[in-house]
């Protein structure tokens, strides 16, 4: 009887013998590789599986030396601005970045990574780069390009010469997104492995007023050219009619520049300038009739200038500098651009 319960005992002994033994060999072999990174371990993008602390550290080293050394190049358009590892003040912890790697692929329970290591079994996953850098300094960076980028939309316009009409095109607004900018600048930075070069992502804003819209924009546009003595009426920006007048005589010239109709009348009285070339009549009010010298119509640009008829008594004065600044025009001239020419038209004398 005591023969049969001392039997099963050594198969049970042997059994846990065994146990012991697998498990010490485990323990083991997990320690050998307690300081190896895991098969399929990657540090930002760069393969590190397989390496112990210290080559995995040596190549690492290797790897950033050159990388991050190299300037942030952020380009728009042609223009190109850097910044230097050194002016971003950035630092990168490699060891700390090679202990976290070495425990990413230390996941799991012993037997997990034992069957993982025998089986040849990967642990897919990136480990970030332990990087610290200057937040301040990529934010002072990206205010000094947006500063040099954003420009407010143009709106078209109309560029009066001596020959004609020349449309200014408009264009765009651009305003740099600098929150995605800073994300970029930043990217770039602390990637070991990522590309240097940086393009500007920035929002455009359209002009209120485009190219196309110009015609409609000026329905009228008068040009007084005082060599030639004559008034060209654009409509639409198309040379529409050209009228012979008289400009202001030497001492009281027809104020060059761009102006615009500020009032108009018909049959208007004269408001005599209070100076001395006016004598007795200065200040005073000329109401229409004989002795009021402006005729039909009167459409002010300047203040006291203005363009005006004339009695068919003076037309001889139209070809030469004869008025007191004012730019005069024949009866039915005058009437025909008056009444085209509401007020805010523009008024370019050259």
């Amino acid at each position: 009887m005591s023969r049969g319960l001392r039997t099963p005992l050594a198969p049970i002994a042997g059994l846990f013998g065994l146990v012991v033994v697998l498990a010490f060999g485990m323990f083991a072999y997990d320690r050998t590789r307690s300081d190896e990174i895991a098969k399929g371990i990657r540090i930002d993008g760069i393969d590190m599986g397989g390496l112990s602390r210290a080559a995995a550290t040596a190549k690492l080293q290797r790897r950033i030396a050159s990388s991050l050394q190299a300037p942030v190049l952020v380009s728009f358009e042609g223009r190109h601005w850097q910044m230097t590892p050194s002016q971003a003040g950035l630092t990168v912890d490699v060891s700390a970045t090679v202990s976290e790697a070495i425990e990413a692929g230390r996941s799991g329970s012993i037997f997990a990574r034992t069957w993982r290591g025998i089986a040849g079994e990967s642990v897919s996953k990136t480990v970030p780069l332990h990087v610290h850098y200057s937040h301040q300094a990529v934010r002072e960076f990206v205010a000094t390009v947006s500063a040099a980028v954003d420009r407010p939309p143009r709106n078209a316009t109309v560029q009066p010469t001596q020959t004609g009409l020349i449309d200014v095109a408009d264009r765009a607004g651009v305003t740099v997104e600098s929150h995605a900018l800073s994300s970029r600048v930043e990217r770039s930075l602390t990637g070991a492995v990522a590309s240097r070069g940086v393009s500007v992502p920035v929002r455009t804003t359209k002009a209120q007023v485009t190219t196309s819209e110009l015609a409609k924009k000026y329905p009228a546009y008068i040009v007084v050219d005082r060599a030639k003595f004559e008034l060209r009426f654009y409509s639409h920006l198309k040379l529409a009619n050209t009228y012979p007048i008289a400009v202001g005589m030497e001492g009281l010239e027809t104020p060059a520049g761009l102006y615009h109709i500020q009032w108009e009348q018909t049959d208007p009285p004269w408001y005599v300038p209070n100076s001395a070339w006016a004598g007795a009549l200065a200040g005073k009010v000329i109401p229409p009739g004989p002795e009021d010298p402006l005729k039909a119509r009167f459409m002010a640009f300047d203040g006291g200038a203005g363009i005006h008829g004339i009695d068919p008594s003076e037309y001889g004065t139209i070809g030469h500098d004869a008025s007191h600044g004012c730019v005069r025009m024949r009866i039915p001239d005058v009437i025909a651009v008056y009444a085209r020419s509401p007020v805010g038209t523009p008024v370019y004398v050259i």
